[in-house]
């Protein structure tokens, strides 16, 4: 074998592993790309002309959500949204395009104390894609039946639905689910109907009233329940 061939055949081989490596290398950015943006990764590169496009725009993504200053809760701050969101659960029966308008407000406030932007909702999802991929399909749900319901074209129970969408994000930037029950809204046998996370529409029936002695009615005290809308 001339010297020339060796020349030629090693050029062949350090052409291959070099190739290898660079095929190992996108392979392996592909594979933490999907694993940060779950959903998000697929549903962009559907959008996208190519993956590589795709591939592009996250790992931009990436690069301008590192220029935020993010801000971790406070217990007390999070504790007030807890009882911001419990309230908004409270109110939705009585007042339910309301209280989804209070609810997107709620979240926005939320959005922009953690230190992310609020203005183009585009920009706001694909800051948020980074760290909270897997529940914004949730958030761009709740976001078009909003946009739904401005235009009257939303049902109560469109409007219920997106409030539960809210609270999927809400939940994820609060690192915690917003609404438990109190102690006193504890029951020993609560229903599915009776869990926090239940947003009824539907008054509950109320028991024929038992006919009873006229001094029995005066003597008893009303007792005062929890107002929650689980229990309605």
């Amino acid at each position: 074998m001339s010297p020339t061939q060796v020349v030629v055949i090693v050029l062949v081989v350090l052409a291959v592993l070099a190739a290898l490596a660079v095929v190992g290398r996108q392979a392996a950015r592909r594979r933490a790309l999907r694993a940060r943006f779950g959903p998000e990764y697929d549903r962009v590169v559907a959008e996208r002309d190519s993956r590589g496009a795709a591939e592009r725009e996250l790992r931009d993504r990436e690069r301008r959500h590192a220029e935020l200053t993010l801000t971790p809760l406070t217990p007390g701050s999070r504790a007030r949204y807890a009882a911001a969101w419990e309230e908004l659960q409270v109110r939705f029966v009585d007042s339910p395009a309301e209280t989804l308008r209070d609810a997107d407000e709620l979240v926005s406030r939320l959005i922009a104390e953690r230190g992310y932007p609020t203005g183009d909702f585009d920009d706001q999802i694909a800051r948020l894609s980074v760290e909270h991929a897997r529940t914004l399909s949730h958030y761009r749900d709740a976001h078009e039946i909003r946009l739904r319901d401005e235009r009257g074209e939303a049902g109560t129970e469109d409007l219920r639905q997106a409030l539960v969408h809210y609270r999927e994000l809400f939940a994820d930037l609060l690192g915690a689910a917003p609404v438990g029950p109190t102690p006193q809204q504890r029951q020993p046998h609560a229903t599915p109907a009776d869990r926090p996370d239940a947003v009824s529409t539907t008054p509950r029936q109320r028991e024929p009233e038992r006919h009873q002695p006229e001094q029995h009615q005066q003597d008893a005290a009303p007792t005062d329940r929890p107002h929650d809308v689980t229990s309605r």
